[in-house]
């Protein structure tokens, strides 16, 4: 069992090095459409969340599915909401220069 949670650890600890990597290396212009398949992707994460909750082999799969669930719903809820505002940032632009030109 201790080998299996060294593996893990070392899979998250690559995974972050690997995250960080990728997207310092992204332009800003892109930043928006990535948030937006970030999000899709962390909604599938909710359904493995919800599944881990659901079925209920031990109490402590059960709170980490629960937490795990939450933290999901924050990462989606709140990613979604700072796409949705960016992209009225551009619309303003754009509405902005349609009435100048």
């Amino acid at each position: 069992m201790v080998s299996v949670f060294l593996i893990g650890i070392y899979v998250f600890v690559l995974s972050v090095f690997v995250g960080f990597e990728i997207i310092s290396k992204v332009p800003p212009m892109l930043h928006t459409p990535l948030m937006s398949g970030t999000n899709a992707i962390s909604g599938i994460t909710l359904v493995g969340a919800v599944l881990a909750a659901g079925k209920g082999e031990s109490n402590l799969a059960i709170g980490l599915g629960i937490a795990a669930v939450i933290c999901g719903m924050i990462n989606v809820v709140g990613g979604y909401m700072v796409t949705n505002r960016m992209l009225q940032m551009f619309r303003k632009k754009k509405e902005a220069g349609q009435s100048n030109g």
